[in-house]
C-alpha cells in the first residue's frame, strides 16, 4: 500500500457515522408496523371497515418521518443554534393555541386540526425544549455548577411545562425529565439533580390534586379491580400474564379483540407480552437499551458540548418514555397515557421521534475519531 492509499484510508477511518443506530431505529419502526397491524386490525375492521386503517396512517407518518430524519441528518447540527428561541416560541404558541381551538379526543384537547391532518404540538415541544436547553446550557457551561443557573434553567422551562401540563401532564413530566437530565450532565454538582427531581415530584403532586380525575387515577392504580376505569389496566395485566415465556404467537392475542381498549396505543406492550411472551418483551427492552447505549457513545464522542447535549436530550426523552410506558402497562405507576416510542400508534409522535434521530445522526456525522 503506497503513502497516498494509506492517507486516504486513514482519512476515512477517522470520519464517523453511526450506522448501527440507524439500523436499530429502522428495525424498531418495522417491528412497530408489524405489531401495530397485529393489535389494530380488529379495531380498524370494526370502526372503519378496514383492518389496515391504522397501519396506513402510521406508515404515512413513518415515511414522512424518515424523509425528515434523512434531511436533518445531512444538516450541520450547529445550525439549529440560530433557531433556539424560534423553536421554543413556536412550540409554546402552538401548545397555547390548542387550549382554544384544539380538537378534543377521548376527553383530552391535545390536537390541532390542519385540513385532513391533525398533530400534537406537545410532541413538537419535546424537540423544541431539547434544542432550546442545549443552546442555553452550552453558552454558560462554567455557570452550571451554581444554584442560580439551576433556577434560571427552571424559570425558562416552566412556562412550557405549565402550558403543556394543563392538558397533558405526562408530556409535561417528560419535558421536565429532559431538563433534569441535561442539567445533570452539564453540572458538576449532583445536589442540583436531586433538587430538580424534588421540583418534578412537587409539580406533579400539585397538578394531580388540582384535578379530581387525576387524583382518582391514584386510587385506580392501587385497587384497579374496584373501579370501572381500572378495566383497561386489569385486561392489560391479563394479557401480560397469559403470554407465558414465548407467547401465543404473532396475531394470536385474545385481549386485543376489544378487551384491551385501543390496544394499539399506550397498551401495545401488553399485547407484545401476550403474543411474543416474556422472551419477546425482554428482546424489545434490550433493543431500547442498545439504542440508548449508542446514544451514549455518540454523546461521549461529540465534537462539542452542544452536540453532546442534543444527544443527551434525545436519549433522555426516549429512555423516560420507554420506562414510563412499561411502568404504566405493568401497573407499577398510575396510568399516564404515554406511548411506547416507535411502536405505539401515533403519527405525530413517530414523526418527531425520527426528526430527533436525525439530530443525533447529524451529531454523529460531526465526530472525528482520534488516530
Amino acid at each position: 500500500m503506497d503513502r497516498a492509499q494509506f492517507a486516504d484510508q486513514r482519512q476515512r477511518s477517522i470520519r464517523y457515522f453511526d450506522y448501527s443506530l440507524l439500523l436499530i431505529v429502522c428495525f424498531l419502526v418495522c417491528f412497530g408496523l408489524v405489531m401495530l397491524y397485529s393489535t389494530s386490525s380488529y379495531n380498524g375492521q370494526v370502526k372503519f371497515a378496514d383492518s389496515a386503517y391504522y397501519l396506513k396512517k402510521q406508515l404515512l407518518a413513518d415515511v414522512l418521518g424518515i424523509a425528515v430524519m434523512t434531511v436533518i441528518a445531512k444538516i450541520d447540527y450547529r445550525v439549529w443554534k440560530r433557531f433556539w428561541f424560534l423553536a421554543y416560541a413556536a412550540a409554546f404558541g402552538l401548545c397555547t393555541l390548542v387550549l382554544f381551538v384544539g380538537q378534543e379526543l377521548n376527553g383530552a384537547k391535545r390536537w390541532l386540526k390542519l385540513g385532513p391532518l391533525s398533530f400534537q404540538p406537545s410532541e413538537m415541544a419535546k424537540v423544541a425544549i431539547i434544542i432550546f436547553l442545549a443552546t442555553i446550557i452550552s453558552r454558560m457551561p462554567k455557570q452550571m455548577g451554581k444554584f442560580t443557573a439551576l433556577i434560571k434553567v427552571m424559570l425558562l422551562v416552566m412556562p412550557m411545562v405549565v402550558i403543556v401540563a394543563s392538558e397533558n401532564l405526562s408530556t409535561a413530566i417528560i419535558i421536565l425529565g429532559i431538563a433534569i437530565c441535561l442539567v445533570f450532565v452539564a453540572s458538576p454538582k449532583y445536589m442540583q439533580f436531586f433538587v430538580m427531581g424534588g421540583v418534578v415530584i412537587a409539580f406533579g403532586a400539585a397538578f394531580i390534586m388540582l384535578e379530581s380525575y387525576r387524583a382518582e387515577r391514584l386510587k385506580i392504580w392501587l385497587e384497579p379491580e374496584k373501579y370501572e376505569k381500572g378495566y383497561q389496566t386489569l385486561q392489560g395485566l391479563y394479557a401480560i400474564g397469559s403470554g407465558g415465556l414465548f407467547g401465543k404467537g404473532m396475531g394470536a392475542s385474545m385481549q386485543k379483540l376489544g378487551f384491551v381498549p385501543e390496544a394499539q396505543n399506550d397498551m401495545i406492550f401488553s399485547i407484545i407480552c401476550e403474543e411474543l411472551g416474556l422472551f419477546g418483551a425482554v428482546c424489545v427492552i434490550l433493543l431500547f437499551l442498545v439504542l440508548i447505549w449508542r446514544f451514549m457513545v455518540i454523546a461521549n464522542n461529540a465534537q462539542d458540548l452542544y452536540g453532546a447535549l442534543i444527544v443527551t436530550g434525545v436519549l433522555s426523552h426516549i429512555a423516560i418514555q420507554v420506562i414510563l410506558n412499561i411502568a404504566v402497562v405493568t401497573n407499577t405507576i398510575p396510568n399516564t397515557g404515554i406511548s411506547l416510542p416507535f411502536i405505539s400508534y401515533g403519527g405525530t409522535s413517530v414523526a418527531f421521534l425520527l426528526a430527533e434521530i436525525g439530530l443525533v445522526l447529524s451529531v454523529s456525522r460531526g465526530i472525528r475519531l482520534e488516530e
